[in-house]
């Protein structure tokens, strides 16, 4: 089975039931994506499928197959973070970082569809994610930096 994973072709020989997180993170030695439930519910485990959030712990790889997987690890572009990435460091997004890598994918995710978000639209985006160290001050903060920053970027391209 052909993947896509961050840019790069992988031809996996898995059992198409298997989730995509285990062959992700076991097979392909993608470890920044984190099983969590394992039940779809924390939000630890999302990806990015052709753009859309996905819980890759409930994923059957088979699903994935052919199409666009973007984890944490493929976010960077060259050494340069993803500003959502980079904002997570500056207002320290985190306390473990367990939870980290699924709320800048979902971040990330939001910031390509609607680049200049509100709080209302933030929260809703990221309220099934579930922080136990309770950093979602900082997490909100963080996205509303790294909007702003985006914002301006775009700008300066006109």
């Amino acid at each position: 089975m052909d993947l896509l994973v961050n840019g790069k072709s992988y031809e996996v020989s898995v059992d198409a039931e298997r989730m995509l997180l285990g062959v992700l993170r076991d097979d392909l030695g993608l470890t920044g994506t984190k099983y969590g439930c394992g039940e779809g519910n924390c939000g630890a485990c999302t990806v990015l499928l052709d753009g859309n959030t996905t819980r890759s712990c409930v994923t059957p790889v088979v699903s994935a197959a052919g199409r666009e997987i973007i984890t944490i690890e493929g976010l960077a572009t060259g050494d340069e973070l993803h500003p959502v990435q980079d904002a997570f460091i500056e207002h320290t997004a985190f306390q473990c970082a367990y939870c980290t890598p699924g709320f800048i994918m979902s971040s990330a995710a939001l910031l390509s569809r609607i680049p200049d978000p509100d709080d209302a639209q933030i929260r809703s985006a990221l309220s099934a994610h579930i922080c136990r160290c309770g950093a979602y001050g900082r997490i909100l903060r963080a996205v509303k930096t790294a909007a702003e920053r985006s914002g301006r970027a775009e700008g300066e391209q006109r």
